[in-house]
């Protein structure tokens, strides 16, 4: 096998490209001077477009994207490139629009009850409602506040996020609105974690309707094995800062604005979708333990404080269809009662009942 060298600041790219991997096309000759990658929104007197010097993708004399079309056009490699946020997108003039707020939390703790926010990104961008897709400028705002107790040490491991970045500051409320005000829908990559958390901490939000990008989607119907926000970027080659709310946001938008890889359109377009119609939560009720792994495979989540199994269904078509499974396959074709939560997006996700009915098999 060949190798290649680098000379100071200078890589013998032909080497690299040939050398290695006599079938792969070759990649560009001249070499250039890359700029800083900007991973967060800009902050007031910071300009996000100066060199980093620290950073290696500012060397001069490295053609670092260059290597990575060469090596994307191979069949050996798969390339991850970090997340870029894109601040603007193709304006659709006389298409209606329906203005989204992406959302997510970060948080001392995984009771709403009890545990504080500690950041709060919002996203604001319009979806044009034929594509599915962005469209004009984005608005984004992201606040810290101090939880006024120590932050875990577990969640400061996870997030970054210290007792001294958050000292006195608090979420700007007046911001907030303000987004909420032109907002007609919000989305969340787990909604049933965050709603509760900001419903509490700024009540306006239950004014709104939700959507939940993980539980709304169904992402392995996309190939995709994992419904985690990070690895649904890696599968589109990105990778990001996770854990930190503005850039999961950035990550959000990019993974709903991605071609389906199954079907038309896009991720969005099912959130908007999936808010235009009510849900319904199915509980399998007194159904036997030995169902279990039938019930957990089918998509089935165990409930500790009521002890059932449940499932979220997207409409009343799926909803009479697994009313047939669970006769069939869980209760034997036996007399049975099961619960049924109707939910509009006014209250999916939120601490608050839906309406409850009890349907015979």
């Amino acid at each position: 096998m060949q190798a290649y060298s680098i000379s100071g600041d200078t890589l013998n790219y032909e080497q690299l490209g040939l050398g290695l991997f006599p079938d792969l096309p070759p990649g560009p000759q001249p070499t250039v001077t890359t700029k800083k990658r900007i991973l967060r929104a800009p902050k007031p007197g910071v300009d996000p477009k100066a060199d980093d010097p620290s950073r290696p993708s500012a060397r001069p004399g490295a053609d670092f994207d260059g290597m990575a079309d060469a090596l994307e056009q191979h069949a050996d490699f798969r390339v991850q490139r970090r997340l870029k946020p894109r601040w603007q997108w193709p304006a659709t003039p006389g298409q209606s629009v329906t203005r989204v707020l992406l959302l997510d939390t970060e948080t001392t703790g995984l009771d709403a009850a009890k545990d504080q926010i500690i950041e709060l990104a919002l996203l604001a961008v319009d979806i044009d409602n034929v594509t599915g897709l962005p469209s004009g400028e984005l608005r984004v705002y992201d606040g810290l506040e101090d939880p006024g107790r120590p932050i875990p040490k577990e969640v400061v491991a996870i997030t970054g996020i210290t007792d001294a970045d958050v000292q006195g500051h608090r979420l700007d409320d007046a911001r907030i609105a303000e987004m909420l005000a032109n907002a007609d829908l919000v989305i969340a990559h787990n909604a049933g974690f965050d709603r509760p958390f900001v419903e509490r901490r700024v009540p306006q939000f239950s004014a709104l309707p939700w959507a939940c990008s993980f539980a709304d989607m169904d992402w392995r119907a996309q190939g995709r094995s994992s419904s985690k926000l990070e690895s649904l970027a890696l599968a589109l080659g990105l990778f990001h800062d996770a854990h930190r709310a503005e850039m999961d946001c950035h990550a959000l938008l990019a993974v709903l604005s991605a071609p389906l890889t199954q079907g038309p359109g896009t991720a969005m377009g099912k959130m908007l979708q999936a808010a235009a119609v009510p849900s319904f939560l199915l509980q399998a009720t007194n159904a036997s333990f030995e169902a279990k792994d039938k019930l957990k495979a089918r998509g089935y989540r165990w409930n500790a404080d009521q002890r059932v199994w449940q499932r979220l269904l997207p409409d009343d078509a799926a909803l009479q269809a697994e009313r047939g499974w669970l006769r069939d396959q869980v209760y034997g074709q036996r007399a049975a009662v099961v619960q049924v939560e109707q939910l509009d997006a006014r209250v999916k996700f939120s601490a608050r009942h839906g309406v409850l009915s009890q349907q015979q098999l």
